[in-house]
This record gives C-alpha cells, structure tokens and sequence, in this order.
C-alpha cells in the first residue's frame, strides 16, 4: 500500500541516526511486547538490500493504527502495516505496523508473532522500495521475494499454512491417599 505524505516529520534527537543514514524505531504502544528475538533494524536491512535511506518504523496501537488507515485509505479500522514511501533523496520512508493486530494474527495464522512481525517488516519495506500487490503478476513476484528473504533470515515461508503444533496430551493427576 504506496500512500503519499508520510504522517510523521523526522527530527534529530541525540542517539538516533540523522536522516539518510539509518533505521529508526518508535515504539508508541504498551499494548503489546515487542517478540523476544526481534531484529527489526536487520529486516528492514535484508528488505532494502542496496537501496540506500533512512527508515522510520513506528509500532503503534490500535487508535493510532485505525485512525492512519482511515486517513490514508479510507478504511475504518486498524491495518497490520502501512508503508509511507518518502519520494526523496536519502530516505526510503515510514513503516506503521499495528503491534497488538500483528500478536492477533500470528495467534489466529498459528504463526509466532516473531515470524509474522518479520514477514510484516520485510513486505512493508518492500513496499517502499515500489513493490505492489494489486495485480496477480507482481503479486507472485512480491511474494517469492518475500519468501526468499524471510527463508535467508531463517523463517517460513508466510504464504504456507502454519504446521499446527500438536496439542500435549494431558498428564493424569496421581492421587496421594
């Protein structure tokens, strides 16, 4: 989802990278925990490949995710992610991923939510970089790119069905006389 007019402005703060020259990430929500294990900055990198630009990454909540969707495309409810390409030189754009959406779904997918915040990070990035999927042809070209780099950082494939894990078979109680 390519939407002009990224809603956030960049400003220099101590410690973080100055623009063109990094990945940024704004965690504007409590109402998820971040995946043990997360390496955002390393996926929006694999994503990017050579492109080079500064990347902002905000994970929010639900309003927040909601009323960007609204905004930018007219749908009334939160989105997993929202790509923000910028259109000038030395940065590639913004990020919006709906952290509590994205726990929901990996819950729903029988997915790890680590997984499925990867793949979001990676086919946000993409979008930055122009990538669609709107037709069917550059929909199977997204896709296998996706898979490809999602594989390379040692994840599944997201379009295949989550092997269910077996549920454990209930240990039976012994009873003291």
């Amino acid at each position: 989802m390519n939407l002009p007019n990224p809603p956030m402005t960049r400003t220099n703060h101590p410690g973080r990278p100055e623009p063109g020259a990094g990945i940024t990430v704004q965690r504007a929500t409590r109402a998820a925990r971040l995946p043990r294990g997360a390496d955002l900055p390393a996926w929006v990198r694999a994503a990017a490949g050579s492109a080079a630009g500064a990347v902002t990454l905000r994970l929010t909540g639900w309003a927040e995710s909601r009323r960007l969707n609204r905004r930018w495309r007219g749908k009334d409810r939160s989105t997993n992610v929202l790509a923000f390409p910028a259109g000038v030189s030395g940065e590639l754009g913004d990020l919006i991923i709906c952290l509590p959406l994205v726990h929901r779904e990996a819950r729903e997918q029988g997915k790890t939510a680590l997984a499925h915040l990867a793949h979001l990070v990676v086919h946000g990035t993409l979008h930055l970089l122009g990538h669609d999927h709107d037709n069917p042809g550059p929909a199977r070209k997204m896709e296998a790119l996706e898979t490809r780099l999602l594989r390379r950082l040692g994840f599944p494939d997201p379009y295949q069905p989550a092997t269910p894990v077996p549920a454990r078979p209930l240990r039976a109680r012994r009873r003291t006389a």
